[in-house]
């Protein structure tokens, strides 16, 4: 029915997607972690592609996830989470300034706005006006 060698050529396949204005690029990984309600999804050393088509990312991650308890994973990402789940979350200075500036109130007030609104510029800016 297909004559021929089982699919397409790699590079012919490489072509088409460039003409259709889709980049795809291999991205060396050394972990992936897909966080869950329940737990977290562990993939050590996958193959994770980046596919970007007219400015829609998409990522591929292909490995053997290992199940853990949730927030067990470990790394520095983990202990920001921890500290946000307390309350302790960081605001970086900046981004209390631009609020503050285009909002005219002061820092602290540009501070408790944008920790009621989980860090989110525009809601805080929103919020004050």
């Amino acid at each position: 029915m297909f004559g021929g060698g089982g699919g397409l050529n790699p590079r012919k396949m490489e072509q088409m997607m460039k003409q259709m204005g889709i980049d795809v690029d291999e991205i060396d990984a050394e972990e992936v972690i897909i966080r869950t309600a329940d737990h977290d999804l562990v993939f050590s050393d996958p193959d994770v592609t980046k596919m970007d088509a007219r400015g829609q990312e998409t990522y591929q991650v292909i490995g053997s996830p290992e199940e853990r308890e949730r927030g067990s994973s470990g790394g520095a990402e983990t202990d920001a989470d921890a500290d946000a789940d307390a309350g302790g979350a960081e605001i970086p200075e900046d981004d209390i300034e631009i609020v503050a500036m285009r909002t005219g109130v002061s820092e602290d007030e540009a501070r408790a706005a944008l920790e009621a609104n989980d860090g989110d510029l525009a809601a805080a800016v929103e919020e004050l006006e």
